[in-house]
């Protein structure tokens, strides 16, 4: 298995970076502060990061096609004009105080797919929704604990998940004209020792790159033999989510998170919460936009 490891380029100390997507028009990253509420924009030409504070807990967010964004806040799913940082509520399905949204994306007919998880992360509290282009929201999969990293292969026809404390990947057959999914299937088994399983991304091979929370790397899989191929390591243990950028997208851009860690581990690892990158040699997929109606 090829190793090699990520450079830091952007000391941002988050607490729980998440929710990686590079926006292909704005060239871009996108990302969130889960628990310090904060949505990031960083462009890599200028090395600035952006930041519009959200006011709630932020699972993750995705682009619109009639422009800003979809984040889903521990409220409800909201529009979120990127210039204003207005917020204009679509949907909210959660009834619990205690639950919030997680990692989420839009697939290739323009749905946005989101799940849950409940802030002491008890097992079978999650769910995973798919929410319609006419803002109509699903419950599709239930008795998750952290509902995770999804993405859909190149051609439309698999769609890949992740219940994190299962150690493993699943793919299910995906219809795109109905967003229906069947014939679940476990593809990968992680030992607990590399890490577990939290946000991906896949790239033009069709392979899945995954960040291994707790095990400070990103690997990527076979989907269809499930065996590892490469690992990017990063000198943070808390790696959480993945997404091809730059012109090319052929940059791997890694969010990492400092939450967890003590003081002598914060020490050892002084650049956890930063954002990371590495060039695999492999080129990514961009990334799929909402394509509901956002403005009234």
């Amino acid at each position: 298995m090829d190793i090699a490891t990520a450079e830091l380029v952007l000391d941002a100390k988050a607490f729980l970076g998440e929710g990686a997507l590079w926006h292909p028009q704005e060239q871009r990253l996108y990302w969130v502060d889960i628990e310090e509420k904060k949505l990031h924009l960083y462009d890599p030409v200028t090395a600035k990061n952006s930041t519009l504070h959200v006011g709630e807990r932020i699972g993750t967010v995705v682009p619109a096609a009639e422009g800003g964004a979809l984040v889903a806040l521990q409220n409800g799913i909201h529009h979120i004009d990127i210039t204003s940082g207005k917020l204009t509520l679509l949907v909210n399905p959660l009834k619990q105080n205690d639950i919030r949204f997680n990692d989420g994306k839009c697939d290739p007919a323009g749905r946005f797919w989101v799940g849950t998880m409940a802030l002491d992360a008890r097992h079978g509290a999650a769910v995973l929704y798919r929410m319609e282009t006419d803002g109509s929201i699903t419950q599709v999969l239930d008795q998750l604990t952290i509902s995770n990293g999804i993405d859909w292969s190149a051609n439309g026809k698999k769609m890949y998940f992740t219940d994190t404390p299962s150690q493993q990947l699943q793919s299910f057959d995906y219809d795109k004209q109905t967003g229906q999914i069947k014939n679940e299937k476990t593809i990968v088994s992680i030992p607990v020792e590399e890490g577990s399983p939290d946000g991906f991304t896949l790239d033009a091979e069709g392979n899945i790159w995954v960040a291994l929370h707790g095990g400070g790397s990103v690997v990527c899989y076979d989907p269809a033999t499930g065996k590892a191929l490469q690992k990017i390591e990063v000198p943070c243990p808390k790696t959480t989510s993945c997404a091809f950028g730059g012109k090319e997208l052929d940059i791997l851009y890694i969010t990492t998170a400092r939450q967890g860690l003590d003081a002598e581990q914060l020490k050892k690892h002084p650049l956890s919460g930063g954002v990371f990158a590495a060039k695999p040699g492999v080129k990514g997929i961009a990334a799929n936009f909402y394509k509901g109606k956002v403005y009234t």
